[in-house]
């Protein structure tokens, strides 16, 4: 697959429009095979079919599979010539898929003894996806909660969560979500002893006894009532979208709002629960076949969902529609 400047449909009369400010949809979660990449397949082709312009980036370079998804074969540049510094900027790292106003960077071609960009270049890899002439640009994340996954989370625009309706993939979406919040907190505190405090609570066998953020932020609070108050406001700025994939159940379906509660009871910041995809073998089948489940099965319960995702990301009131 040859690699592109960008190409979208919906050009004006002079060949181009403005470029604007994209904004960065960051999707991740505590647990592989949660569907991240499934997600971020169809929110980004149902958003390009809107007449948005699309960056798909694949951050997981231990295991980049985006590009397959989108039935993209053996990309010739990807991520990982950014992070090796043989390209500097991400614009040239632009593949273009079979839609028309979507553009993918890869993530295959990984250094396994550098598989992620250290933190200057991802600094430096955010300033560069800020400068895209794109709408949107989604970032698929790696699993679990490594720094350079909670860093792209935190700074995006949008961080949504996947889960599926199973013990293991709750209990690390929570694990998920706590580290995010001290990682949060911790690169916003600026008071005497406030970034001990959240280094302690990291450890949730710290001798001080603190075992929730709750915990934490009377702890702060308590040491500096100025910094408490403003690391509080802080936290009010952090709000997670939650996405509970393979639902077959309306226990299933509820388990959206139950997470989203537990987040504003015990770790003291809202989250939304943006919806929720079914369980259907059309799913599963469409990434063994290469394509988007919103194009190997259209009419399917599960691609009509995640086109309304997609519809409630872009702010398009429910019974809008995509143009295809």
């Amino acid at each position: 697959m040859r690699r592109m400047q960008p190409q979208y449909a919906s050009e004006n009369e002079a060949g181009h429009l403005p470029r604007r400010t994209p904004r960065l949809i960051a999707i991740g979660g505590g647990k592989g095979g949660v569907g991240k990449t499934f997600v971020a397949t169809n929110v980004a082709v149902s958003l390009a079919r809107m007449g948005h312009r699309v960056v798909a980036m694949d951050a997981d370079l231990d295991g980049a599979n985006l590009h397959t998804c989108l039935g993209v074969s053996n990309p010739e540049v990807s991520l990982a010539d950014f992070v090796a510094g043989r390209l500097s900027e991400p614009e040239k790292l632009l593949i273009q898929t079979r839609e028309s106003n979507l553009l993918l960077i890869a993530g295959t071609h990984s250094n396994l003894n550098q598989p992620q960009p250290d933190k200057a270049r991802r600094i430096e890899l955010l300033r560069g996806l800020r400068r895209l002439d794109a709408d949107y640009v989604l970032i698929d994340l790696g699993a679990g909660s490594q720094p350079h996954a909670l860093d792209y989370f935190l700074v995006a625009d949008e961080g949504l969560l996947i889960m599926r309706p199973e013990p293991t993939s709750v209990e690390n979406a929570y694990s998920f979500l706590r580290a995010a919040f001290y990682r949060r907190l911790r690169l916003a505190a600026r008071g005497y002893g406030v970034q001990q405090l959240v280094d302690e609570a990291t450890d949730q066998r710290n001798e001080r006894g603190i075992r929730t953020p709750h915990d934490l932020m009377r702890e702060i609070e308590a040491l500096n009532p100025v910094e408490g108050r403003r690391l509080m406001q802080t936290m009010r700025a952090f709000r997670p979208r939650i996405i509970v994939n393979e639902a077959r159940t309306s226990a299933d379906i509820k388990l959206g709002f139950a997470v989203a509660s537990v987040c504003e009871k015990f770790f003291g910041f809202k989250a939304d629960y943006l919806g929720y995809v079914n369980y259907q073998n059309e799913a599963r089948e469409s990434v063994s076949a290469r394509q988007p489940l919103c194009d190997y099965k259209a009419d399917s319960d599960a691609a009509v969902y995640l086109v309304r995702i997609a519809e409630k990301l872009a702010g398009v009131p429910l019974g809008g529609r995509a143009v295809r």
